[in-house]
């Protein structure tokens, strides 16, 4: 019974949106989160931390921390690793049967990772993710990532030495040959199993029933995007809806179960999705049949960018008037460039205040329920100082997220991007390119300016190479713009020598605030005189007086 007045009462305190408890099961109100919180727990090690030396082994208190340096959002989504290996107490996959004989025993690994010995030792994440949400009155969410493809990389050598990786399960080291989706080992795409094979999708959903039937989660999101390919060729996209649906299905009946057994409400059920649409029937997701399947919410994602678009309208329209809650997913970063010194990691332009801001009131008024954060501690050091230099994350910007009142008052930041080659991403305006008196339009969606606040704006082009010698001509709303000296950061913030972009690959333009208008704008470019450009990023600020 302790368990209930929990979660009725963490629920009543996030939001004053929410109703007075959840739901029991059976019931479907609309999820009363503003925002939500992605946790890849890796992120712990792999990023230097303020509370954490990197040499220490990771501890349940580790867990803890990063699920209370998020401060102000309403609920936490923890992911315990790639969703082949159980990171909690499991019977069916155990820390014992992984490390010590699949791994040492049978194939003669000499140590064991951090993560192994935090297991073999005692450490439960979801244990410990459900007693610090209790403590913070923030919702506990296990995020399972269904088909993710990061130990993939390693499969090539695993082969070749005939002895698994760390991060490969027993039923991927065993299955591979005959569940995987092509023959490319290098390729994440083809590396990954297919789910048109029952197996395949019996041993995900019995992890993740273990994990609801043990540990008293407010919600579950099931991870789309990680890996997002799912089917081989030889699936039609008539029959990958159908799996796909009918998986969601059974995950909500054995959510309802499982909520019933622990003596608990009804448990949210939530789908990280493509935000494009046009991306989502090739994965058989049909946001419409999920959330009459069951599903309570849809967080739309880019996997790793930060957008600003109509996709939060896009997904109300096809979901109509069921009770299905969308978020829009924010990240660390708005564009990536070309890897550096041959590591495979590229150096972001990283989201700012003002473009968190925005980008939040842009989803709340197309009809958002809220915001979800995703990849949010990587501002700090990870991988290598050539993506660098790092900086803590803005958590001061988490609770001002759902505020709209302060939202419609801060200065706007809008872009639009060319992130990274990426078929999640579907197509893209940018990377464009204009040739010469070529004139092309570009649609840029704003909200109405409160005009009384607002100051002269500027609007910036980018190129990835020198556009000095350029004559490039722009209409915002089919008036002229007046060209004006180049700014590096048209908003102040703390992002130093940050792939802010130079002076020569930049051309910079005057906005009156009284040519915006709230919807849709037109941005037409020309290039009147050089060579063709190849546009990568457009970005507007509009600072409030």
């Amino acid at each position: 019974m302790q368990r209930r007045h929990f979660l009725q009462g963490s629920a009543a305190g996030l939001t004053s949106l929410a109703t007075p408890q959840l739901a029991l099961p059976g019931e479907k109100p609309l999820a009363p989160f503003r925002t939500i919180y992605s946790n890849d727990t890796t992120n712990i090690l792999s990023c230097k931390m303020p509370w954490r030396d990197r040499t220490d082994p990771l501890t349940d208190e580790h867990i803890s921390r990063s699920i209370t340096e998020a401060a102000g959002v309403d609920a936490h989504f923890l992911q315990p690793g790639l969703g082949w290996n159980p990171w909690w107490k499991s019977e069916i996959y155990s820390p014992e049967e992984h490390f010590g004989k699949f791994l040492q025993k049978e194939h003669g690994h000499k140590s064991i990772n951090k993560i192994g010995r935090y297991l073999l030792e005692g450490g439960d994440m979801l244990k410990t993710l459900v007693s610090t949400c209790r403590e913070i009155e923030v919702a506990p969410f296990l995020s399972f990532r269904l088909n993710d493809g990061h130990h993939v990389r390693e499969l090539k050598e695993s082969l070749e030495t005939g002895r698994p990786s760390a991060g490969m399960s027993r039923h991927y080291w065993e299955n591979y040959e005959q569940y995987r989706i092509g023959d490319d080992l290098t390729d994440w795409d083809e590396g990954v199993f297919d789910w048109s094979i029952p197996e395949v999708r019996n041993y995900k959903f019995s992890l993740i029933e273990e994990a609801c039937a043990s540990y008293d989660l407010a919600g579950l999101e099931l991870d789309f995007l990680r890996h997002w390919v799912r089917f081989g060729p030889g699936t039609s996209l008539e029959d990958r809806k159908k799996i796909t649906t009918d998986f969601v299905k059974r995950i909500r009946i054995m959510l309802d179960r499982t909520s019933t057994e622990r003596g608990l409400p009804r448990r949210y059920l939530c789908v990280r999705v493509p935000a494009k649409k046009e991306v989502r029937p090739d994965q058989g997701i049909d946001l419409r049949s999920l959330a009459e399947a069951g599903v309570d919410m849809v967080n739309l994602s880019y996997s790793y960018f930060t957008v600003q678009d109509t996709s939060v309208r896009d997904a109300k329209e096809e979901t109509g008037d069921l009770p299905v809650a969308i978020y829009a997913e924010m990240t660390h970063c708005t564009m990536t460039g070309k890897a550096t010194n041959g590591s495979g990691t590229q150096p972001f332009l990283r989201t700012t205040d003002e473009q968190f801001y925005t980008t939040a009131d842009l989803a709340l008024e197309q009809g958002a329920q809220g915001i979800s954060l995703f990849n949010f501690p990587y501002y700090r050091y990870h991988v290598t100082d050539t993506i660098g230099p790092f900086h803590e994350p803005p958590f001061h910007v988490i609770p001002k997220l759902k505020d709209r009142d302060f939202l419609a008052k801060q200065s706007r930041w809008y872009f639009l991007s060319a992130c990274r080659r990426d078929r999640i991403l579907g197509e893209r305006l940018l990377p464009a390119i204009l040739d010469r008196n070529k004139p092309q339009t570009f649609p840029l969606e704003m909200q109405a300016l409160r005009k009384e606040d607002s100051l002269e704006g500027l609007l910036r082009l980018r190129s990835d190479e020198s556009i000095a010698d350029r004559e490039i001509t722009v209409l915002f709303n089919g008036t002229s713009l007046t060209k004006t000296d180049f700014v590096e950061k048209p908003l102040p913030h703390p992002y130093k020598d940050t792939w802010l972009g130079t002076e020569d690959e930049m051309a910079c333009y005057r906005l009156p605030a009284s040519l915006v208008k709230g919807g849709t704008n037109q941005i037409t470019i020309d290039v009147k005189k050089g060579i063709r450009v190849r546009l990568i990023y457009l970005d507007l600020a509009i600072p409030q007086g």
